[in-house]
């Protein structure tokens, strides 16, 4: 039995639901959201809650049940008040820049990478080179941070790369040099 599936998800005022069928459509202040949902979960809208129900008792079924009540549940609280991913970019020389929907990184390489953002995230650098992804799309925005995360992993030895705001590296200590002689 899913824990998390058996929640009801609760709509705050200002955010319509729309089911048809398998397709769900939530609208926000922030825009609208659109996902179709498997056809082993029954959705329905009970008040101002929204309640999903498995058809069977499979495995499968009770985990596509949790699954499927936090990725609409993700939906209503994007729409109403977004998600947002930092990052940092640490090292000498490293720089961030961020023009429109471009993301130029200076990080180690011999040419600046250019990232192009994907529709509905916006960017914003700040001057000690943090950069913050947001948007209403919690998968696009967390896929976004991991691909520029890509870019320049963290290293061990001087932490310099690009991380999350929240991460912790594990910092190895280098070579003993001349002390083993």
């Amino acid at each position: 039995m899913s824990r998390i599936g058996k929640q009801p998800i609760p709509v705050p005022g200002g955010v319509k639901v729309e089911i048809q069928g398998t397709h769900i459509k939530v609208t926000g202040s922030k825009g609208s959201l659109e996902r179709d949902i498997r056809p082993e979960i029954d959705i329905k809208q009970e008040g101002d809650e929204l309640v999903l129900t498995p058809k069977g008792n499979s495995k499968r079924v009770m985990a596509f049940w949790g699954l499927t009540r936090s990725l609409i549940s993700n939906m209503v609280d994007g729409v109403e008040k977004g998600f947002e991913k930092k990052l940092i970019v640490e090292g000498v020389g490293y720089r961030a820049n961020a023009s429109g929907s471009n993301l130029t990184l200076s990080v180690g390489y011999s040419n600046p990478v250019e990232f192009t953002l994907p529709e509905g995230v916006a960017i914003n650098v700040d001057k000690d080179n943090s950069i913050t992804l947001s948007g209403i799309d919690k998968e696009l925005v967390g896929m976004t941070a991991a691909q520029i995360r890509q870019i320049r992993k963290p290293e061990p030895y001087k932490g310099k790369g690009i991380r999350y705001i929240d991460e912790h590296i594990v910092r190895k200590v280098g070579k003993s040099g001349a002390a083993a002689a």
